[in-house]
């Protein structure tokens, strides 16, 4: 079954820096374009990034531009998301997932249960 596992989220001051980590099995990873998605405390999800299944093309919501790099390791079936220079507006639970063509994301059985980013003072 696919699985998918979020990990790195923290509690950082805001300027500070975290990297997600995303692992994936139960299904060919390397074959997936993948995103990053993100909750904020009562808002709907928030498409942040996709890479391609090659990792050689990435996208990014204009937010997090210039801050977030997404990356990815097909050996390992990793996905990663490295936040630089993060702000309160980040905080959110931030999940991984196979991207939609529609571009809108809708929580799936196979997600995983996210991981807690808070960017506070």
């Amino acid at each position: 079954q696919v699985q998918l596992v979020e990990s790195g989220g923290d509690l950082v001051q805001p300027g500070g820096s975290l990297r997600l980590s995303c692992a994936a099995s139960g299904f060919i990873f390397s074959s997936y374009s993948m995103s990053w998605v993100r909750q904020a405390p009562g808002k709907g999800l928030e498409w942040v990034s996709s890479i391609n299944s090659d990792g050689d093309s990435t996208t990014y919501v204009e937010s997090v531009k210039g801050r977030f790099t997404i990356s990815r390791d097909n050996a390992e079936n990793m996905l990663y998301l490295q936040m630089n220079s993060l702000k309160p507006e980040d905080t959110a639970v931030y999940y991984c997932a196979p991207k939609e063509i529609t571009g809108t994301y809708q929580r799936a059985s196979y997600w995983g249960p996210g991981t807690q980013v808070t960017v506070s003072s």
